[in-house]
């Protein structure tokens, strides 16, 4: 197992319009590393944040399987990935989706 840092442990924010109405309920999206874990993720995510001085509620995790995908006769999966529905307190937000 690896020492995962602040900026290794979050991958990238997820974009869809689900986490889109999410945002506007103060919970957001980010893709994190396989072998993070809730306490990794809130830390890294106040760390990574430490300027807006953001302070995280809860972490929800969540394993998200790879898919069948067929293009012609070749077939393949997707990859396995894990992404962090990060929930704020009261009265703080983050502007990464902002103007998206």
């Amino acid at each position: 197992m690896s020492a995962l840092t602040s900026y290794t442990t979050i991958i990238r924010p997820v974009i869809s319009e689900k986490s889109t109405v999410l945002g506007d309920q103060g919970k957001y999206v980010f893709e994190v590393a396989s072998d993070a874990n809730k306490i990794q993720v809130k830390k890294a995510i106040e760390e990574v944040f430490a300027n807006k001085k953001i302070q995280v509620q809860s972490v929800h995790i969540v394993n998200v399987p790879g898919k069948m995908r067929r293009l012609g006769k070749h077939a393949g999966m997707t990859r396995t990935w894990k992404k962090a529905i990060v929930t704020l307190k009261a009265g703080h937000s983050l502007d990464l989706f902002e103007g998206v």
